[in-house]
Parts: C-alpha cells; structure tokens; sequence
C-alpha cells in the first residue's frame, strides 16, 4: 500500500477515486438498513422515544466518544514521513475532537443526569469492540485505511445527527442545550467530511489503499450500529 507524498489534493482527481466512492456509498446504504433497525432509533422515528432513551444514549456514546481524539493521535504517530498529509490531518483532526466529550456531559447534566454516574460508567459490549478495533488498527503502520472509519463516523455527524437532535427535540421537548453535542457535529463533521473527500479524490490513494479503506468503512459501519444496539450491556 502506497500513497504518493508529491501528489496535492489539488491535482486531478485518481482514476479509481469514482469507483471508492460507489464502494463507500454501498457501505453507507448498508449501514443505514442497519440504523433503521436499532431499537432506540425506530422509537425516535416512530415518536415513542422516552428521556431515559435519550439518556442512555448519551451515556453509552460518551464512553466510546472519549476515546475519539486517542486513536485518532496514536494513527498521527505512526504515519512516517511518506504520509506527511494524513499525518498533519490526523494531527488538525485529534485537536479538533479532544472535547467533545464535555459536550455529551453538559447534555447529560441538562437533561438531568448524574455527571459522577456517567464519568464512572463503562462502554458496552459494541463499544468495546468499536474502541478495540480502532485502536488496534490505529497502531498499524501508516492506517490509511482509517480513512474509511472517518467516512462512517464524520458521515453520521455530518448527515444525521443534527436530524436526530430536531426529532429528540420535537418529540421530546427538549432544548438546544440539551441536543448541543448532535446538533454541534452537523457543522464540525461537515467539515471533516469535506477534507475527507478532498484526500480520497487527490490521487494519494492507490489501489491497495482503496481496498483497506473500504475494508475498515465495512467494519467501523457494523461495530458503531453495534454499540447503538447494545445500550447497557
């Protein structure tokens, strides 16, 4: 797998960078089927959501969001200096999302939890595996293929976060300081997801690097619907 350091983000666009695209985009399909049959997510869609729903959620994702910033500096480390641009991007990347967790916390706290309770929790059995992995493969030599992660969890701030913030609100009544964290990362992971799209079209990735990209996107997909299904276990 290699990945040229004198090619810019803006050079032509790689032969093969259509055909990631439609790989990804099959990955995304996937995953949203998948979503649609998480429990939480059909009662918010149906209008049964309860506040303790919304409260488990938060809680279960700020155990696995804490670890965010982490992996993503231990993937910053080991790219070597053949792999300058995702290295200087993890590293913009990490410093970006080192506090995002505060922001679950505050939301926990408005809606009426225990911020001793959430710090003392535990990630369930899908996070668990979530966070192993990710930091498993972060410890790989040069993880381009994190890349792919980043277009699962910058896309699902991105595109429906902020949608699941508005119906928890209308749904629920709830106000903008209690929705911050889903309703802050529709802005923060558009941006992400429009530097991701500039390294994927650049012509940085080759073949191999397609195929590992994809690769992980096909597994992060299934282990962040995973800790979705698994709140409190």
């Amino acid at each position: 797998m290699t990945i040229s350091s004198t090619t810019t983000a803006h050079e032509a666009p790689a032969a093969g960078a259509n055909s990631l695209f439609e790989r990804l985009a099959e990955v995304w399909r996937e995953l949203e089927e998948r979503l649609e049959r998480v429990p939480v997510l059909s009662r918010l869609a149906e209008g049964t959501v309860t506040l303790q729903d919304y409260q488990r959620l938060l809680f279960n994702l700020r155990q696995q969001v804490v670890d965010g910033s982490p992996w993503i500096s231990r993937a910053a480390s080991n790219f070597d200096i053949d792999h300058f641009e995702l290295r200087a991007a993890a590293i913009r990347h990490a410093e970006e999302e080192h506090r995002d967790y505060l922001m679950i916390e505050r939301d926990y706290v408005a809606i009426g939890g225990s911020l001793d309770e959430l710090r003392a929790g535990r990630k369930n059995v899908g996070s668990e595996a979530l966070s192993g992995y990710m930091f498993h493969y972060a410890d790989q030599p040069n993880p381009v293929g994190l890349l792919g992660a980043m277009f699962i969890i910058e896309g699902l701030g991105a595109q429906r976060a902020a949608g699941w913030a508005a119906r928890f609100q209308e749904v629920l009544g709830l106000a903008d300081n209690q929705v911050h964290f889903m309703t802050y990362h529709q802005t923060a992971d558009s941006a992400h997801t429009g530097d991701l799209e500039a390294i994927l079209t650049s012509g940085l990735i080759d073949d191999d690097a397609a195929d590992e990209i994809v690769r992980c996107a096909q597994v992060v997909a299934r282990l962040y619907a995973l800790q979705l299904e698994e709140l409190d276990r």
